[in-house]
C-alpha cells in the first residue's frame, strides 16, 4: 500500500463528494442534537479544500495536508473546523519529508491526528463524538498488517453506527442527556465519509 500526492487528492475529492451529496442529511442530524450547522460547515470547508488543492502543485504530502488543515481551520465553523483542521495539521507534521506514505507511515499519521483531536476536543472514546470513529480506525490500522478497503469501510461504518445508542457527553448534544440517545453523532458520520473515501482511494491506488 502506497499513497502519494495524487492518491491523497483522490481521497479528499471522494470525501468532498460524499459530504456535498449528504449535506442536508448531516444538517438534519445536527439539528436533532447540535447547532444544526455541521452539514453547511463541512460542505463549505471541503469545497474550499478541493478548490485550493486542485489549483496548487505540490512536491510533498506535508505541504498538501497543511493546506487542507489551514483551509479547514479558516473556513469551517463550529467545533468541526478546529478538530478536522488539527487532525490534518498533525498528519502533515507526521509525513514531513515524504512524497508518499506506506501503511506504517499512514498509521502513524492517523494516530497523531487522533491524538491532536483528543487534545483539542478533550473528548474520550464513548462520548459520542468523532473520536468514536477515529479511535477504532487507528486500532484497525495497528492490528492489521494489510489494509483491505472493505474492512476499513466496515470498521468505520460500524463505529459510526455505534454512536446512535450512546448518550452524548460533549458539545451541545451533552445538554440533551438521555434525549441524545437514538441519534447518530454528526461528526462521526462525516468522519465515516472520510474513512470510507480513504478505503476507496487505497483500493484504487492498488489497482
Amino acid at each position: 500500500m502506497k499513497l502519494g500526492i495524487q492518491e491523497v487528492i483522490n481521497w479528499l475529492e471522494k470525501t468532498n463528494e460524499k459530504i456535498q451529496k449528504n449535506k442536508e442529511y448531516l444538517t438534519s442530524l445536527d439539528q436533532a442534537i447540535g447547532d444544526g450547522d455541521h452539514g453547511i460547515n463541512m460542505s463549505r470547508g471541503f469545497q474550499e479544500v478541493i478548490g485550493k488543492i486542485t489549483s496548487t502543485s505540490y512536491n510533498s504530502l506535508a505541504d498538501l495536508l497543511k493546506d487542507v488543515a489551514m483551509t479547514l481551520l479558516s473556513k469551517v465553523g463550529g467545533a468541526s473546523g478546529p478538530l478536522y483542521g488539527t487532525a490534518f495539521l498533525k498528519m502533515s507534521m507526521s509525513v514531513k519529508g515524504k512524497e508518499a506514505v506506506d501503511k506504517q507511515a499512514l498509521e502513524n499519521a492517523l494516530e497523531d491526528a487522533l491524538n491532536g483531536i483528543l487534545q483539542r476536543g478533550k473528548a474520550q472514546l464513548g462520548d459520542k463524538t468523532l473520536v468514536d470513529v477515529w479511535t477504532p480506525v487507528v486500532e484497525f490500522f495497528k492490528n492489521h498488517k494489510v489494509i483491505e478497503s472493505p474492512s476499513l469501510e466496515e470498521v468505520s461504518r460500524n463505529a459510526m453506527e455505534s454512536t446512535k445508542e450512546v448518550m452524548a457527553k460533549k458539545g451541545r448534544a451533552a445538554y440533551l442527556k438521555e434525549r441524545s440517545i437514538g441519534h447518530l453523532d454528526p461528526g462521526s458520520v462525516s468522519s465515516y465519509y472520510l474513512f470510507a473515501s480513504l478505503a476507496e482511494a487505497i483500493k484504487e491506488g492498488e489497482e
